[in-house]
């Protein structure tokens, strides 16, 4: 279906009637270019026709920056293509500006865009927010240009399957990588052939980012770029150094945040020219340049820093599938641990899946054992001070005899919840209700939404005054475990103060999930604590994140037959425990895809949710069921959406609240929507035009949709 028609009587620039020197001064050669505007609104969610003034025409190529009139104002754009006519009957407004001649909107990232905008309901210009970085003219006079085409860049090594032998099909996968792909000469099918797809259940150790690196390096020896994407920077750092091990200096670059604006525009101008080849880096790489792309890879993609935040909130994991799809490359979707995404790939044939066989596994995999926080507690005073169970103080008492002792909690802070000591309830804020924290051994509880103190505070359920902790966070569990192993340093990992790596001697390293620094020689063990705070959160993906942060944590232990073990706090005949004591993570994907089919859940159906004030829900879902309607029977689909909602959303932590006497704001609200997956292609038209008539009529109270979202709490 088409974007939706301007709302009546607004003048676009393409009907806009320039001044007739400007029409008479226009290129002689291919005199119209098709611009994307940087405008967000969802019924002008289309390409423009503006005129190329002679002084334009050398410089206003295909991807490049301009400026233009529109609606009265000054807008910026990227040039999508030249043409010889417009299909506009009217007369065309002239370009305004050309920022650059640098060609910095590819064809295949602006196809990448459109399909990305469309798939998650959103705009083109949100989609190219994201894709493109901010300009930085001094910077691309600095950077070399396209290497000459008689003189193409080196081509790395095929490489030896080393790691890979390790994995049942791993040397197949990089042979496949390696060949190189021929063009399809077929009109039908102009795509390349596709390349190797797999999703990967990487071994515990410290081997996985020296096989992604051989997995890029396969991909550069067949003459086609590498796109590597990870959760954070630490994870990039460790991909980055095995990458300049395998391809020399040169072939890659890597794209975080933390380079800075300049720097960032620097390496990402490498890579349009063609000077770098491969590409590692966090979120926003996922929309790098890489040209003649031969593999992409999501490493841990059930974490959700892969989930953009901003509109229209992509996932690395389905951009760059739709990416490798489109451009006839390999996919890789890597981790210790298997989403049900992963597992759906799977079972509908379009992935393969890559592990090793159980003997590699219970080789390499550490020993673990389920420790319930029972009367154990009572019976040792030393595990008591600690809290720990039994078997958890005296793993870690053995452990740190010979090496490192890694502790994961689930909570930062001190105590981040409190609750009445008689009665257990919440502790909350007399003022806002929010809930009370305690950040150190000697400070007064606060408020965690206001800031208050809560000198005076007193329990509305029976009256009491004490409190006690709800949950333990890694600095008074630091505390803790500083008073029970006196005799090694107590370390902590997490927040704005994350270990990269620790040495091998013993010392017991408290570190929140992610936060986990690897040591020099593996761990002698891991304590993970506080398993139901995990498993008890009111999330469709609780036990998935469990068993991924878990996993790991344990990752990172020496092997059983090194004297390696891992104590998990939680019941052990839970799913997640069991995935865990096997060391089997591709069974609980598989599992917990087929509880989610027979419910309805992602991924085995599309759900959206349409976030807003109460009146502007309202108004969009009546729009929207009518659009539904029209879209289902324009392809021949019944209607079977399921709407949920809409129902209060709770308010965000550290959200500002109302001052003494002021009135709270109305809280928003969200609605559910539910199709089969059949009609997920229709949905995502039907929510963007509904979308589009809103926006057409100037609806107050906008709303926010987000399709597949990570939370369903």
């Amino acid at each position: 279906m088409p974007p939706p028609a301007p709302a009546e009587g607004f003048t676009t620039p393409a009907a806009a009637s320039p001044a007739p020197a400007a029409a008479a001064n226009s290129a002689v050669t291919l005199p119209v270019a098709r611009v994307a505007l940087d405008v967000p609104l969802a019924h002008l969610d289309r390409p423009f026709d503006y005129l190329v003034p002679e002084r334009f025409a050398e410089v206003a190529v295909a991807g490049c920056r301009v400026r233009v009139r529109f609606a009265g104002r000054q807008v910026s754009g990227f040039v999508l293509e030249r043409l010889a006519a417009s299909a506009h009957e009217g007369r065309l407004a002239a370009l305004t500006r050309v920022v650059s001649p640098e060609p910095v909107l590819t064809p295949e990232i602006a196809r990448l865009a459109r399909t990305v905008a469309d798939r998650y309901a959103g705009t083109l210009a949100d989609v190219l927010r994201l894709a493109v970085p901010p300009r930085h003219a001094r910077v691309e006079a600095e950077v070399p240009g396209a290497p000459p085409a008689d003189k193409p860049p080196p081509r790395p090594t095929r490489p030896a399957p080393g790691w890979w032998d390790r994995y049942v099909a791993g040397p197949e996968f990089l042979t496949a990588l390696a060949e190189p792909q021929a063009e399809s000469q077929s009109e039908a099918q102009p795509e390349r052939q596709s390349g190797p797809r797999a999703v990967w259940t990487a071994l515990p150790g410290p081997s996985w980012p020296s096989e992604l690196a051989l997995a890029a390096q396969a991909a550069l020896a067949g003459g086609r770029g590498a796109l590597l994407v990870l959760p954070d920077a630490r994870d990039v750092a460790w991909v980055d150094a095995a990458l300049l091990d395998a391809l020399g200096p040169g072939q890659h670059v890597a794209l975080t945040a933390d380079l800075g604006p300049a720097e960032r525009y620097r390496r990402w101008l490498r890579v349009l020219r063609g000077t770098a080849r491969a590409v590692v880096g966090t979120r926003a790489a996922m929309f790098a340049p890489v040209a003649d792309l031969g593999l992409a890879v999501v490493w841990d993609d059930g974490d959700d820093l892969h989930a953009e935040p901003h509109a229209p909130y992509p996932h690395v994991r389905e951009v760059l599938a739709l990416r490798a799809y489109a451009a006839g490359a390999g996919l890789l979707l890597g981790g210790f641990a298997r989403t049900a995404e992963g597992a759906q790939l799977i079972a509908t044939g379009w992935a393969r899946s890559l592990a090793a066989r159980r003997g590699v596994v219970r080789e390499l995999a550490p020993r673990v054992r389920p420790a319930d926080d029972d009367a154990d507690l009572a019976r040792d005073a030393a595990a008591h001070v600690a809290r720990l169970p039994t078997l958890a103080w005296q793993t870690a008492r053995v452990a740190l005899r010979t090496g490192p002792v890694l502790v994961q909690v689930p909570r930062a802070g001190y105590l981040p919840s409190v609750a009445c000591v008689r009665c257990r309830a919440a502790a909350r804020c007399l003022h806002c209700t929010g809930p009370l924290a305690v950040t150190s051994g000697h400070a007064v509880a606060h408020c965690r939404w206001c800031g208050r103190p809560a000198g005076g505070w007193r329990c509305a359920e029976c009256g009491a005054t004490g409190m006690r902790a709800r949950v333990v966070g890694a600095r008074r569990t630091a505390e803790e475990l500083g008073r029970a192993f006196s005799s090694v340093p107590v370390r902590t990992s997490g927040g704005s103060s994350v270990l990269a790596s620790v040495g091998a001697e013993p010392a017991v390293v408290v570190a929140t999930p992610g936060a986990e620094p690897v040591a020099a020689e593996g761990y002698a063990a891991a304590l993970l604590l506080d398993g139901w705070a995990l498993l008890d959160r009111p999330d469709l993906r609780a036990g998935e994140e469990a068993l991924r942060r878990w996993t790991n944590a344990a990752a990172l232990v020496r092997p059983a037959a090194a004297g390696g073990e891992v104590v998990v706090l939680a019941a052990g005949d839970l799913r997640p425990a069991q995935a865990l004591l096997r060391w089997d993570p591709a069974w609980y994907a598989e599992r917990e895809l087929a509880d989610r089919s027979e419910l309805g859940f992602p991924p085995a159906a599309r759900w959206a949710t349409v976030t807003g004030a109460a009146a502007g829900v309202e108004d969009f879902l009546a729009v929207f069921r009518s659009v539904l309607r029209s879209v289902l029977q324009s392809v021949r689909l019944p209607t079977q959406a399921q709407v949920l909602g809409p129902v209060p959303t709770p308010p965000a932590a550290g959200a500002p609240r109302p001052g003494e006497g002021a009135a709270a704001p109305p809280a928003d609200v969200r609605a559910l929507i539910r199709v089969p997956l059949a009609e997920a292609a229709a949905l995502s038209t039907a929510l963007r035009t509904a979308q589009g008539l809103r926006t057409a009529r100037k609806a107050a109270d906008p709303v926010r949709i987000r399709i597949d979202p990570m939370e369903l709490g």
